[in-house]
């Protein structure tokens, strides 16, 4: 079979909706398919919105595609064993992480495998070089100011520092090195990929050796700026805040959808400065107006920036010190939220955080106690409908109401009244012996 490092022609576009621009190298992975799908991939009216090609022994091939279009069949017949063999022997071989690529191109290859090791299900990843989505960002760069990406799977952020690595490296002038776990940001193959610009890359031989690769590229090639991709156990939090203390900017990125999310998770907690319990004395607890026994930020955040990437033109940029101490004591933040309009003008607004205008979903906020939802510290006692919606200040309006008297005895009163009654009949009863 032809492997897929032989060359074949390209396309670039113009993404209208998005406003960036593309180069799409999808049909250099088309060599990884079976035969008969390969053009109905190619000529795909929808091929810019591709996201990955799925291929699950015994299944049909399944093309997924980013929004609503959801996923499309490509045949009826299942994927067989051989067909797996060969798009196996196409990509070459896969690392510890069970994941591979093609030669100068973007794309990611991962497999699934049985309890005897062999390949049962492939998943390939469209990777693109897309330029223009810096622009959400562009002033926080000359900063020197380490920073963090949030989001989903999918949702692009590899994508934005592989255009980082290229700004900061050919318009900047900054000497940057690219730790590239599973060479997704500078592509497969000893040459890396143009998308990456004059930033120099460092390839990991396996995935449990990031935190070494990050130190050494700090002791041996003298880098302004480092840039690592998911950033997911403890050695590698504990990495990042050895680089961030000796003065090298670091860009990463972590899965998770809010700031929230790693405040809670022990692993990376360190990342935004980590979480302590302190136990107050009685005159200070008093004097807050609080517990005794509160939840302080440990140190300073290793990322003083954190960016949740809700959508590809709709962000949230936290300040972590101030965002973290916000909500530890259970207020709400007040954040950036970086939009773009379709004319591609990026507007900056300072607005409180609130999740149901920052994920644009109402129910979000029954999940999410101290930013606003069904557990959090202000919820109203007599039932008013939630305002906060329309008015991100309104919970100001119900600090200090305490609930009407008579409407809690009416809702306990009751109770009490009945076990008084009952203690005096039980007394009566020892008077009458």
């Amino acid at each position: 079979m032809e492997r897929c490092g032989a060359q074949s022609p390209s396309a670039s576009f113009e993404d209208e909706e998005e406003l960036v621009r593309v180069q799409d190298d999808l049909t250099r992975m088309l060599g990884v398919l079976p035969e008969d799908v390969r053009g109905m991939v190619r000529d795909h009216p929808q091929r810019k919105h591709l996201l990955e090609i799925v291929l699950d022994l015994g299944r049909a091939p399944e093309a997924r595609f980013l929004g609503d279009i959801g996923s499309v069949f490509l045949r009826e017949a299942p994927v067989t064993e051989e067909e797996l063999v060969d798009a196996a022997d196409a990509v070459g071989d896969f690392g510890g992480d069970n994941r591979a690529g093609i030669e100068g191109t973007l794309h990611r290859i991962s497999c699934i495998r049985n309890r005897r090791g062999r390949i049962v299900g492939m998943t390939c990843r469209v990777g693109r070089a897309v330029t223009g989505h810096i622009d959400m960002i562009r002033d926080v760069l000359p900063s020197g100011e380490s920073v963090l990406f949030l989001g989903r799977p999918g949702v692009g952020k590899t994508t934005v520092i592989r255009e980082m690595a290229r700004v900061l490296s050919d318009e900047l002038k900054k000497r940057v090195v690219i730790i590239d776990t599973s060479n997704e940001i500078g592509g497969d193959g000893d040459v890396a990929h143009p998308a990456i610009g004059g930033a120099r890359r460092m390839q990991v031989p396996d995935p449990s050796m990031q935190h070494r690769v990050m130190i050494e590229a700090v002791e041996n090639h003298m880098p302004e700026v480092i840039i690592v991709d998911e950033i997911g156990t403890e050695a590698e939090a504990l990495a990042c805040r050895t680089i961030a203390e000796r003065g090298v900017q670091l860009i990463g990125t972590a899965h998770g959808q809010l700031l929230e999310n790693l405040i809670k998770n022990p692993t990376l907690a360190d990342l935004v400065g980590g979480v302590q319990t302190v136990t107050l004395g009685d005159d200070e607890a008093r004097a807050r107006g609080c517990q005794k026994s509160i939840l302080e930020r440990q140190g300073p955040p290793t990322f003083p920036i954190l960016i949740e990437m809700h959508e590809r033109n709709m962000w949230v940029a936290h300040n972590v010190a101030e965002s973290v101490d916000e909500v530890l004591t259970g207020a709400r933040p007040v954040v950036q939220l970086r939009t773009r309009d379709p004319d591609g003008e990026v507007a900056i607004h300072r607005t409180v955080y609130d999740m149901d205008v920052s994920l644009g979903t109402a129910n979000i906020s029954h999940t999410l106690g101290a930013m606003g939802g069904i557990i959090a510290p202000t919820s109203r006692v007599n039932n008013k409908p939630d305002s906060s919606e329309d008015d991100p200040y309104a919970w100001v309006d119900t600090i200090g109401i305490a609930p009407d008297k008579d409407v809690a005895m009416e809702a306990y009163g009751g109770f009490k009244e009945k076990k008084k009654r009952g203690k005096k009949t039980r007394a009566s009863a020892k008077r009458s012996r």
